[in-house]
Parts: C-alpha cells; sequence; structure tokens
C-alpha cells in the first residue's frame, strides 16, 4: 500500500477480538472494536531487514495496518490499545467507502525501564483516495522515515521552527499549542457569561497574556 517497496508486504489478517480479549479492557472498548471494525490486517512491515535503509536508533520498526470499518468515526482508544498491544511503532490506515485516513500517534519509550511504549498524541490526514494520501516513505534510516510519516500526516501541525528542531520537540511545542488554545477558548466562554466589569478586564487581560505565548510558540 501507498507505494511501499514488495519487499515489506506482509498481507496477514489479524482477529479483532486480539485487541481486546484482555481482561483490563472496559466494555465500552470492546463494544467499540465489535461495532466500528471490520476487518484489521497488517498489511507492511518497514525494518532494515525488509528494505535497504539502516536500522534507526529509537525506532526499530514500523507496522503498517489498514482496517475497515463500519462508518467513518473511530474511537481513538482502540487505536492507542492497537498501539499498547504491538511493541512497535504502527501507520494505520483506515478504510471506509473506499477513501482512506492516515493516522499515527508519537509513540516513544515510557521512562520505565521497560520495553512499554506510551503515545503522546495522534495526528491524521482527512478522508481520501489512498493514492492521494500525503504519506511517503522517505528517509535513510527507520528514525527518520518514522519522523517522516509523522509530519507528513500532521501536515502544519508540526512545521519545523529550524532545522535543528527534533520530532519529539516539535510535539512537545503542538501539545503546549493545542492547552493554550483550550485555555483561550474557554476563557472566551467564560467572559461571554461574566457581568462584572472588573472581571472581564481579568478574563480579557488572560486571553491577552495566553495569545501572546501562542503566538511566540
Amino acid at each position: 500500500m501507498i507505494g511501499l517497496p514488495k519487499s515489506t508486504e506482509f498481507n496477514k489478517r489479524i482477529p479483532k477480538q486480539k485487541f481486546y480479549e484482555n481482561l483490563s479492557v472496559s466494555a465500552s472498548l470492546k463494544q467499540s472494536f465489535v461495532d466500528q471494525i471490520k476487518t484489521i490486517y497488517w498489511r507492511n512491515k518497514i525494518a532494515a531487514s525488509t528494505v535497504n535503509i539502516a536500522e534507526g536508533k529509537d525506532v526499530e520498526e514500523i507496522e503498517v495496518f489498514e482496517i475497515k470499518l463500519a462508518s467513518e468515526t473511530i474511537d481513538e482508544g482502540i487505536l492507542r490499545q492497537m498501539d499498547k498491544e504491538i511493541p512497535y511503532h504502527i501507520l494505520f490506515l483506515l478504510e471506509y467507502d473506499g477513501k482512506y485516513q492516515a493516522w499515527i500517534g508519537y509513540k516513544e519509550e515510557a521512562q520505565t525501564g521497560s520495553s512499554a511504549f506510551k503515545v503522546n498524541n495522534y495526528y491524521h490526514t482527512d478522508w481520501l483516495e489512498e493514492a492521494s494520501l500525503p504519506v511517503k516513505m522517505e528517509g535513510l534510516s527507520i528514525d527518520t522515515v518514522y519522523e517522516n510519516f509523522v509530519r507528513q500526516i500532521a501536515g502544519g501541525q508540526l512545521e519545523k521552527a529550524d532545522s535543528n528542531e527534533s520530532l519529539k520537540d516539535s510535539v512537545e511545542k503542538d501539545m503546549q499549542r493545542q492547552f493554550l488554545e483550550k485555555q483561550v477558548e474557554s476563557l472566551r466562554k467564560k467572559l461571554k457569561k461574566e457581568k462584572q466589569f472588573n472581571k472581564q478586564i481579568e478574563i480579557n487581560d488572560e486571553i491577552k497574556r495566553i495569545t501572546k505565548e501562542l503566538g511566540e510558540l
């Protein structure tokens, strides 16, 4: 898929219950798997053993999963559960009615000394024809291929401030931006309801302060 080398093809169907048979999975998430997912295919494995690029320092393999949906919506918890169960980085290609969305999480090793991973944020494209997805395998190592996948899918959300900015820094900056934007939205709603003039001034000053901080990111 997405023009990946034939040597990376895996094409194995994975029973969806594999991801929710764990007793720790909530009943609501199990139901999301049942209702929202039709089939899951492990389409590709991108690794130094399957394609002629260097091994990664932080990323060992990138798996490409095609998930056929019952509707255009997906519970993000489904992807988090799959990322939790698979100890590698995953590029998700969601298909519904002949259109595709590419999803990927910024997945990094948890600071626990174990092999566990955590996903800090997910990024995704619009619904597009498969050939129009802005996802291309570019890079000389598995690390750079993964970074490029994340930046391609995120688009303008992860624009670099300079050429030395790491993917981790870009993601952390984007998460901070999202946090501040939610604060501004909340304050604006509060401002509309506030009747006291002095309180309105305080709220408006706080909005200006956060907006300035956003502009500096």
